[in-house]
């Protein structure tokens, strides 16, 4: 697996693909011919004046100028949706460098280039939601052939089409009657769509789906260019949209203020919601959401198993979040992270290599040495991973406009009157009331969804201060070991956890500590002396906490009734990732009220929704 698709910049500064033997675009300019062919032929920016979303499929993504250009035009245009889709396809993306220098030409989207190829990573086969404008213009990027991709997609409809690719001479499948059928699953009667090309058999094809197209002056040297609307002659038979969804934002009720609540509420925010969380303790952050430090790292397995694609979507979901909101070196760092495995234990995929998309890999002596680990250890290197203190992202998704955040407010049970969904108090009052009401406190989520199968899980810690002796980066393996997080004048470390089902009490434990010394001890044998003196000295504390954890490890996003798809939802049960998994099954859920594109395969989606209980 290469890192990156090859590409032959000509000396005119056209670029060219050897392997289809075609260039990238117009020798007119790619900026022109997205302004004329694909934005214009799709009625854009007017079309989207005053819209709360716009959501455009693209069929290859090539160097990214079409989206560029879409994007640069949303951000200029004073009626512009709130929230912009792009979703594309392209089965060899190219390096970052390529999608820079092809921008570099237009002063206009050289910047939003560079934001681009800053995201640009890890881009294994599969989903990637690149988040840009604080989330508001969001790229679905579906790395693969353009037909499996497509019926990978969830359902949403699309409100522009670009058919983009390289010449139908050059590459068939791109213009089939198969692509076309499956791009036209995403159209609603009125949906647009805009190609540069007018070979007989695409205007064959769009006929043949349910496109009136016809032919437009094209942008030199092309003569011709293509446009057309999807507005079929027949009755169509599409399944009806899911009972969830909604035509508008209005007002949601969150139970619950850590991880998940505060991701859940600045999702619904940024989509224009108000919403009112509410939460027993004292301040946000109060459960297990309080650990000082937490680990953000992937799963790796050898048959990239669906735990591992989640976590790298989780990560890559929650990368950006941390990036717009947190300071680095403060709140979080980019650390990377070792993974301590046994012998003969790579768990590694057989595609994966050294130089390809892939951001874990076997550390080398070096890097071990670097953390005082001897250079025969079994260990992987996560490039793409660090450690995070989870209050200060709960504080900074609560912080978002929209969001009003009540403490002391302990709901007993939920009940409807008038349309409205009503969190109440135990002498049956309303603390707060909403058209939507969202359950995301973790483990206490069982009161108002005893049918769901949800475990506590109680881990302890032990931390402390100073780094004398401990590595540079975390190390990961049976529990984790973080150290050098600054925390006023000297530096933060954690080492734990235990893993305690079916416990939920957070009393401290003498033999957990114990238990996790033990830990340290597999896992970074030179680290153990320091930390055992500074217990010897008093220095060391303990914490304990409760995670909400679902028997198949995966978590639960959709209704809490199955059955009742339009009352109380869920997001919880996040197990010991709740760094990974807040941020994107938040976008899962508010994906899913607003028919949105998906940020998941739409199999991967289903294996987190609570309707998967009643297979």
């Amino acid at each position: 697996m290469s890192a990156a698709e090859p590409l032959h910049w000509r000396a005119d500064g056209v670029p060219h693909s050897p392997r289809f033997q075609d260039i990238y675009h117009s020798e007119s300019g790619a900026l022109a011919q997205a302004r004329h062919v694909f934005l214009g032929g799709c009625g854009l920016p007017e079309a989207w004046a005053g819209r709360a979303q716009w959501r455009i499929l693209e069929t290859g993504f090539g160097l990214g100028l079409n989206f560029l250009t879409s994007w640069q035009a949303w951000r200029g245009d004073p009626s512009r949706p709130g929230l912009l889709h792009f979703v594309s396809v392209e089965a060899y993306p190219v390096a970052a460098e390529d999608i820079v220098r092809a921008a570099g030409a237009y002063p206009e989207l050289a910047p939003l280039a560079k934001e681009l190829a800053g995201q640009w990573n890890g881009l294994l086969p599969g989903f990637h939601r690149l988040g840009f404008e604080s989330g508001r213009v969001l790229l679905t990027l579906c790395i693969g052939d353009v037909k499996p991709m497509l019926k990978s997609l969830g359902r949403f409809e699309a409100d522009s089409i670009f058919l983009d690719g390289f010449a139908p001479d050059r590459n068939p499948e791109m213009w089939s009657l198969d692509t076309v059928k499956g791009v036209s699953r995403f159209a609603r009667r009125g949906t647009r769509v805009a190609t540069w090309t007018v070979a007989r058999e695409l205007r064959d094809a769009l006929a043949q789906t349910g496109y009136q197209a016809h032919k437009l002056p094209g942008l030199p040297p092309k003569r011709d260019r293509l446009e057309g609307v999807f507005e079929p002659s027949w009755t169509l038979r599409r399944p009806p949209a899911p009972p969830e969804q909604l035509s508008a934002a209005g007002h949601c009720v969150v139970i619950g203020a850590g991880l998940a609540g505060a991701a859940v509420s600045a999702s619904l925010a940024r989509r224009g919601w108000q919403v009112t969380v509410l939460d027993a303790a004292g301040h946000p952050a109060a459960g297990a959401s309080a650990l000082p430090v937490g680990l953000l790292a992937p799963h790796v397995s050898p048959d990239d198993a669906l735990l591992s694609r989640l976590t790298r979507a989780g990560i890559r979901a929650t990368w950006q979040q941390l990036a717009d909101l947190l300071v680095v070196g403060q709140d979080w760092a980019d650390t990377g992270v070792l993974e301590r495995r046994e012998a003969g234990d790579a768990r590694l995929p057989a595609t994966w290599a050294a130089d390809g998309p892939n951001e874990s890999w076997q550390a080398d002596a070096a890097r071990l040495r670097a953390n005082g680990l001897d250079e025969r250890t079994i260990a992987l290197w996560h490039a793409r991973a660090g450690w995070v203190r989870p209050a200060r992202l709960v504080s900074a998704w609560l912080s978002q406009p929209g969001i009003r955040v009540l403490t002391g407010m302990r709901v007993e049970s939920i009940g409807e009157a008038h349309g409205q969904w009503l969190a109440l108090d135990a002498a049956g009052q309303a603390l707060a009331r909403g058209d939507r009401l969202v359950i995301a406190a973790g483990y206490a989520t069982h009161r108002f969804t005893p049918a769901l199968p949800l475990q506590p899980v109680r881990g302890q810690v032990m931390y402390g201060h100073g780094a004398h002796g401990l590595p540079p980066s975390p190390v990961n393996g049976d529990g984790h070991l973080i150290a050098n997080v600054p925390d006023g004048i000297d530096s933060l470390w954690l080492a734990g956890s235990t893993y305690d089902r079916d416990s939920s009490s957070t009393a401290l434990r003498e033999e957990d500590t114990h238990a996790n010394l033990e830990r340290v001890a597999r896992l970074h044998p030179a680290a153990l002396l320091a930390l055992q003196q500074r217990r010897v000295f008093g220095q060391m504390k303990a914490w304990a906490g409760v995670r909400c954890a679902p028997g198949d490890r995966r978590p639960l996003v959709g209704p809490a009734d199955p059955a009742q798809p339009q009352g109380p939802w869920v997001c919880t049960a996040l197990g010991s990732r709740g760094l990974s998994f807040a941020a994107l099954c938040a976008e899962l859920l508010a994906a899913h009220w607003h028919g949105e594109p998906l940020p998941l395969p739409a199999a991967a989606a289903r294996a987190l929704d609570t309707r998967r209980l009643q297979a």
